[in-house]
């Protein structure tokens, strides 16, 4: 099945009302550090948690802030002892550049990538969560929305994170803006009607979908 998609992404843009760029957060750093808290919770615990942290969003006072005080902190988020010691590891590894997004900016995608996952506690897409949305690098981020999203709509590919990856990467336009919305876009309406137990009949895409193909007949 040809799948097209623009005309997907058009599709959802008419209809969902999200900012360009998409991912929330006042600075770079609040990014990445929303990027590592999202892991395993809803987005809605990773608020509180960086609400917690209002006042020490910025990587010297993080750095600096005892574990304990942190996991407190980011408790809202869960697993908040596996996380503060992930931060802790993130923050180790930015410190060799002198906590510099610009100096980082510098290097290639792929070199920052893979220093990325080599940190404790950065997977595939955490990294490609802080490429895009922190450092504004085109890297698609791939989540299980995605992949259960495009599979029912007829997606016949392996189902695994670099075979959606490049799939999309080498399907879509390089455009950074193109890059963030599509994987919002893909999160909002996963949220709305491609859920586990997905709303198809309402489904605005189910005319494209073969999972929803028995809605339009």
């Amino acid at each position: 099945m040809f799948i097209d998609l623009i005309d997907i992404y058009q599709k959802l843009y008419s209809v969902y009302n999200i900012p360009d760029g998409w991912w929330p957060g006042d600075s770079n750093f609040e990014i990445m550090v929303g990027a590592l808290l999202t892991q395993n919770t809803n987005w809605n615990n990773v608020e509180k948690s960086l609400h917690n942290l209002k006042n020490l969003l910025t990587p010297i006072s993080l750095y600096d802030l005892p574990i304990e005080e942190l996991e407190e902190l980011i408790k809202p988020s869960g697993f908040y002892g596996v996380k503060a010691k992930y931060l802790k590891n993130l923050l180790e590894w930015f410190k060799k550049y002198d906590f510099s997004f610009d100096e980082l900016n510098n290097k290639e995608k792929d070199e920052l990538r893979n220093e990325l996952l080599n940190i404790k506690g950065i997977g595939k897409e955490t990294a490609d969560s802080i490429l895009l949305y922190a450092f504004n690098k085109l890297s698609f981020v791939i989540d299980s929305y995605t992949i259960r999203m495009f599979s029912r709509i007829g997606l016949n590919i392996k189902k695994d994170y670099d075979t959606y990856k490049i799939f999309f990467e080498n399907k879509l336009p390089k455009n950074i803006i193109l890059y963030k919305n599509y994987h919002g876009l893909i999160v909002e309406h996963s949220k709305k009607y491609c859920k586990k137990k997905p709303l198809c009949k309402n489904c605005f895409l189910k005319n494209l979908c073969l999972f929803g193909e028995k809605y339009v007949r």
